[in-house]
C-alpha cells in the first residue's frame, strides 16, 4: 500500500467511526474503524508513522464528527466562509494530535504481542483523558461515546467511566486487527473479543442505585427560537410569550426551561411574569444570566439555571466549565468574538463547590450545556443529588450532528452516575434518559413544545462516582509500566 493509499484508507477508516456515534448509532462499526487503524500500528516500523499513522485516522474522525463547528461559526455565527473552514480544519488537526500522541506511544514501548493489545489500549484512554483535560478540555467524540445502549459494553460505564468505556472498545478493536494478521484463531484473542462484551452484558443487570422518593413530574420545555432571532430586542416578547405558553400548557411539579432562555438579566424579569411560570404549584427552573460581583473586579454575569417556587423564592446554579470562545475570551482573540458577534460571551464562572436544587425530596445536580461532557467534574454534584438535569441552547450549532451527539453524552452520565438525566434545550434534542442510559423520551428536533415526564430520584454510589477517572487512569499507567519493564529487557 502506498503511502497516498494509506492516507486515503485511515482517512476513510476515521470518517466511518462517525457512523458508530449518534444519530446513526451503529456501534459495531467503531470496532471496524479502530481495528483498520491499529492493523497499521500493529504494522508499523517506527513509533513516528505510527503518530502519523494516528493522525490521519483522527482527521478523518473529527472533520466528519465536528462538522457542526463550522456551522456554528459560518451558518450561524456569520464568520466568513473561508476563514470558518480553516478554523474548522484547524481545530480538528489539532484534536487528532491526541491519536497521534496514542500510537506514538503504543509503537514506542511495544514487546510482546498480548502486552502490545493491552498498551494500545491504555495510550488510546490516557490519549482520550489528555484531549478532555489539555486547556480547558475537548472530550467530544470519546469513543466509549459509541457504546452506550443498546451496547453491551454499556455495563462497563458505572465502573470505569466513558475513558474506561474506550479503554474495553480498543482492546477488543485491537484483538481484531490481531486476529486479521495472524489468519488463524488464537484463544487468548478470542477470549477478549467474547468475554468482554459477555461482561459487559453481566454488568448490565446490576443495579449500582435505588430509587429515593417518589417519582415527580416534570415538562422540559423547548421553545425552537432561532438564534439569529434570540437576542433580538423586538423579539424579547415572543420568547416571553413562548415559554409562557408552553409552561401553562404543560403543567407538572417541576417546569424547566432551556440555557439562557430569557434574553433578560434574571434580576430584570418582571416578578408578575415569574408568577405565570409557577403558576400556583409548579416549581420553575429558568436559564437566565445572573449579574455577579467579585472583589475587585467590575461587575459581570453568570450563565445560570435559577429555580423558582411558587412564592418567587429562588436558589440557583452557576455554569462553572465556560466554553473557550464561546463563554470568555482567551488572551488575544477579541478578534475571533469579533467575527462570530456572539452577544454575552464573557461571561464569569461559578464557584466550584455548589448546592444540590432542592425539589420536595429530590436533590437535582444543574449543569449547563457543554458541562456533562466532563464526568469527573459532574460527578462532584452527585452524592447529594437524587436527578441530573442539563439546560442547553444548542441553536448554536444548526442542523448537525451535535444535538444528536450531545443526547448521547447524556447517556453516558447517566450510566456513571446511575441517576436520571433530564435534558430541556432551545432547538433539541430535549429528553429524558434514564438511570441505566436507555432514552425514555424524547422531542422532535427544530419543534415548539413540551415534554412531560415522570422523573423518578435515584440514591447510592457507582463505582465511578466514587473514584472518578483514577481507576482507568492507573490501569493504564501499570500497564504503560509493565511495557516500559518488559521494553528494558528486550535485546538492543
Amino acid at each position: 500500500m502506498s503511502r497516498l493509499q494509506q492516507f486515503l484508507f485511515l482517512l476513510c477508516a476515521g470518517a466511518l467511526n462517525v457512523a458508530a456515534f449518534a444519530p446513526l448509532g451503529w456501534f459495531p462499526l467503531c470496532f471496524i474503524s479502530l481495528a483498520c487503524l491499529f492493523h497499521c500500528w500493529l504494522k508499523s516500523e517506527t513509533p513516528r508513522q505510527a503518530a502519523w499513522q494516528g493522525f490521519v485516522w483522527g482527521l478523518g474522525c473529527f472533520l466528519g464528527g465536528v462538522s457542526w463547528v463550522y456551522v456554528s461559526m459560518h451558518v450561524v455565527g456569520g464568520m466568513p466562509a473561508p476563514v470558518a473552514a480553516l478554523m474548522t480544519l484547524v481545530l480538528c488537526a489539532g484534536l487528532a494530535l491526541f491519536p497521534a500522541l496514542s500510537g506514538w506511544l503504543a509503537v514506542r514501548l511495544r514487546s510482546g504481542a498480548t502486552l502490545n493489545l493491552f498498551l494500545i489500549a491504555a495510550s488510546w484512554a490516557l490519549g482520550e483523558w489528555l484531549r478532555g483535560t489539555v486547556g480547558t478540555g475537548f472530550p467530544w467524540l470519546s469513543v466509549g461515546y459509541t457504546q452506550t445502549p443498546p451496547s453491551p459494553l454499556a455495563g462497563y460505564a458505572p465502573l470505569l467511566g466513558v475513558y474506561g468505556v474506550s479503554f474495553v472498545t480498543v482492546l477488543i478493536a485491537a484483538a481484531l486487527a490481531q486476529l486479521y494478521l495472524l489468519r488463524r484463531a488464537v484463544p487468548a484473542l478470542l477470549a477478549i473479543c467474547v468475554l468482554l462484551p459477555v461482561g459487559g452484558f453481566g454488568l448490565r443487570m446490576l443495579h449500582w442505585t435505588q430509587p429515593q422518593g417518589e417519582p415527580v413530574t416534570v415538562s422540559l420545555l423547548q421553545g425552537n427560537i432561532a438564534q439569529s432571532l434570540k437576542w433580538e430586542p423586538e423579539q424579547l416578547g415572543v420568547s416571553l410569550q413562548t415559554y409562557a405558553t408552553l409552561a401553562h400548557e404543560h403543567p407538572a411539579s417541576l417546569v424547566v426551561l432551556p440555557e439562557t432562555a430569557i434574553p433578560l438579566m434574571f434580576n430584570e424579569i418582571p416578578k408578575d411574569y415569574l408568577k405565570s411560570l409557577t403558576g400556583s404549584s409548579s416549581h420553575v427552573i429558568v436559564g437566565a444570566a445572573v449579574p455577579v460581583q467579585e472583589q475587585g473586579k467590575p461587575e459581570g454575569y453568570a450563565n445560570g439555571a435559577i429555580l423558582v417556587t411558587p412564592q418567587l423564592e429562588a436558589s440557583g446554579y452557576f455554569k462553572q466549565h465556560l466554553v473557550p470562545f464561546g463563554e470568555f475570551v482567551p488572551s488575544g482573540f477579541r478578534w475571533f468574538l469579533d467575527l462570530m458577534r456572539i452577544p454575552m460571551s464573557d461571561f464569569t464562572a461559578g464557584p466550584a463547590q455548589q448546592k444540590a436544587l432542592v425539589l420536595g425530596e429530590q436533590r437535582i445536580a444543574m449543569n449547563i450545556c457543554y458541562e456533562d461532557l466532563f464526568g469527573e467534574e459532574l460527578i462532584q454534584g452527585v452524592p447529594q443529588a437524587t436527578l441530573l438535569i442539563n439546560v442547553s441552547n444548542t441553536a448554536w450549532f444548526g442542523d448537525s450532528l451535535a444535538q444528536p451527539q450531545h443526547l448521547q453524552i447524556s447517556q453516558m452520565r447517566a450510566l456513571e452516575t446511575g441517576r436520571m438525566m433530564l435534558r430541556s434545550t432551545n432547538t433539541g434534542m430535549t429528553a429524558a434518559v434514564n438511570a441505566d442510559g436507555t432514552v425514555a423520551a424524547v422531542l422532535p428536533d427544530f419543534t415548539r413544545g413540551g415534554l412531560t415526564v415522570s422523573a423518578q430520584g435515584y440514591t447510592g454510589l457507582t463505582p465511578y462516582v466514587i473514584a472518578g477517572n483514577a481507576t482507568i487512569l492507573l490501569v493504564a499507567l501499570i500497564i504503560v509500566g509493565v511495557a516500559i519493564r518488559a521494553r528494558r529487557k528486550l535485546p538492543q
